[in-house]
């Protein structure tokens, strides 16, 4: 008969409230949901909302929608009726227009757009107040995409200067 060898494996037990322990466990699974999580989001997937900005549908909103493959990331379409609401954040966002044509007040300087275009708000540390208008009664949509980290980073706000103008009665004025 062989001489067998007994070999006994036990996986180390976290410690209840240890910090790093969950901080390894959190880590591990974002890394899991990246590698498994939701690679396609249909249009059906999600739906539009209505807020002081106007009307918006989230396809990327991490605390949201947790089970996609990319969490560090806001991305969502802006359907700009006649106006947005102002608003004032630090920047770093990327804006690309889908349909329509309209014209965007960035710190007072006016600018135009149509599909195709891509607006790029920078970095600013004051912040950068903007608004953005459609010039058609057909609709304007643009796509923004928004890499958390360079917000968090900079501290960015999200000011409501003004609420957009079909929503003041619900959001007030």
């Amino acid at each position: 008969m062989a001489d067998q060898e007994m070999v006994r494996n036990r996986e180390r037990e976290a410690i209840p409230g240890g910090d790093y322990e969950s901080l390894y466990a959190r880590r591990e699974e974002f890394i899991e949901r990246g590698m498994k999580g939701d690679i396609l989001i249909k249009e059906t997937d999600r739906e539009w909302s209505v807020s002081r900005q106007g009307h918006l549908k989230f396809y990327l909103l991490g605390d949201v929608y947790p089970d996609t493959a990319l969490q560090y990331w806001y991305v969502f379409v802006h359907d700009i009726k006649k106006q947005t609401g102002k608003h004032r954040h630090q920047g770093g966002l990327v804006l690309f227009v889908i349909e329509g044509k309209g014209v965007t007040e960035v710190n007072g300087e006016m600018i135009e757009w149509e599909e195709g275009d891509c607006i790029l708000l920078p970095l600013h540390p004051d912040g950068i107040e903007h608004v953005h208008y459609n010039h058609e009664d057909k609709p304007a949509k643009w796509l923004a995409f928004i890499y958390l980290p360079d917000w968090d980073n900079v501290a960015s706000e999200l000011a409501q200067m003004e609420v957009a103008e079909e929503f003041s009665n619900i959001y007030g004025g």
